[in-house]
């Protein structure tokens, strides 16, 4: 319609949201679907951070707070920072807001302007390149490969960076591989960084402490000290707290950025649910212990998934480091006919088909940047999973 903003025709919705919300109208018509698209865990939110939630309610903290975060919530922030970071922040350099989303947005929303560029490495999570369309900036994308574990390297990074760059948008452990860099890793390229001083990073660093085995998680200004003024760091207590429906984000970063961060919300949705506020407070400050013993079963769950779909005629699927996706390559399957009928020219002819005919819901890998891919989420039970594994094993038998 004509009165419609022409930003808005830049963007498309959220292609992970279409396909949660497809399989739940397949399922109410009746149809035996399996959703592996939701970026969820499927464990409740611990009881001490829901009794915090309560308590809350129950002691009338229900008004309206600072409009970026109450002042114990930032506490406990800087608090987490320094404990798992070995990064020094004041109250006054950190942000909340309604989710890690909104975080990323009023980052790009407060600093770009037309022509800017924001490097994002591809795979990468839908809305990156959307919220830089809105925010008036141009993405420009890094592809990693199945054979690199999906990481950029030094030198594809050197060779993005322009004199109208402005962030580095950096993921790790990555949605929707689960890839993620070790310190070496990252050493090269924040060196890359460290020569190219108009360039600022942004991390989303949301699955920091879903990271297994021999993996150990850093995060940029941790990595490199010299990017400390130039770096937002943001987090939130979304995956491994099993608080996503709270939507509280937080990031850290300098006080001038924040500043102009705290303005864009105070426009927009003003203050977090003050109710949320608390009860990530108790979630950064009370016990951890759940997070080894719900990482145990991702972990089981990965393995279960890595192996089955290794399995499937087509599929090569990599072990990630962390986070809860997989992102099997299809190259084997393209230019192949289902059982079904269907031609399957891309990854999205083969979620379409899957779907269709097996009743398996997942995301295919041209909405993540990278193809010919499509992403499982494991954040669900093992016995849905070896079913759904089950289900596209015969799929990609069936292909001729």
């Amino acid at each position: 319609m004509s009165f419609l903003s022409a930003t808005l025709a830049r963007v498309k919705p959220s292609p992970t949201i279409a396909v949660t919300t497809r399989a739940a109208e397949l399922r109410a018509a009746g149809r035996d679907i399996i959703a592996l698209g939701a970026g969820e865990p499927d464990f409740d939110t611990p009881a001490h951070i829901r009794a915090a939630g309560i308590r809350a309610i129950e002691e009338g903290k229900t008004r309206y707070t600072a409009v970026d975060g109450i002042p114990e919530l930032k506490a406990a922030i800087c608090a987490k920072f320094a404990r798992d970071n070995g990064l020094d922040y004041a109250p006054s350099q950190v942000s909340v807001s309604s989710g890690g989303k909104q975080v990323l947005y009023n980052a790009l929303m407060a600093t770009l302007n037309p022509g800017d560029e924001v490097i994002i490495p591809a795979p990468y999570w839908v809305s990156y390149p959307d919220m830089v369309l809105l925010a008036d900036g141009t993405p420009v994308t890094i592809e990693g490969a199945l054979e690199t574990g999906f990481k950029i390297t030094p030198d594809q990074l050197e060779a993005a960076i322009t004199p109208r760059t402005k962030w580095v948008l950096f993921n790790s452990p990555s949605n929707p591989t689960g890839a993620g860099y070790s310190w070496d890793e990252l050493k090269g390229l924040t060196d890359v960084l460290m020569r190219h001083p108009h360039v600022w990073v942004m991390t989303d660093d949301m699955y920091e402490h879903l990271a297994y085995n021999d993996f150990t998680f850093c995060t940029p200004a941790q990595v490199e000290p010299g990017l400390y003024d130039r770096t937002l760091t943001v987090n939130g207590v979304s995956k491994a707290y099993c608080m996503t429906g709270w939507r509280i984000g937080y990031a850290a970063g300098p006080e001038a950025l924040i500043a102009a961060m705290r303005k864009v919300q105070s426009q927009t949705t003003s203050n977090p649910c003050s109710i949320s506020q608390w009860a990530a407070v108790e979630a950064l400050n009370g016990p951890h212990d759940f997070i080894a013993r719900n990482n145990a079963a991702f972990v089981r769950r990965r393995d279960l998934v890595v192996e089955m779909l290794n399995a499937a005629p087509g599929l090569t699927c990599p072990t990630p480091q962390g986070a809860f996706y997989v992102y099997p390559s299809i190259a084997g399957c393209i230019g192949k006919t289902s059982a079904g009928g269907a031609r399957i020219d891309s990854d999205e002819d083969f979620a379409t088909a899957l779907l269709d005919e097996q009743g398996i819901a997942v995301v295919f890998g041209a909405a993540f940047g990278l193809s010919p891919n499509f992403r499982v989420s494991y954040a669900t039970s093992d016995a849905a999973l070896q079913e759904a594994c089950r289900r596209i094993q015969a799929f990609c038998s069936g292909l001729g």
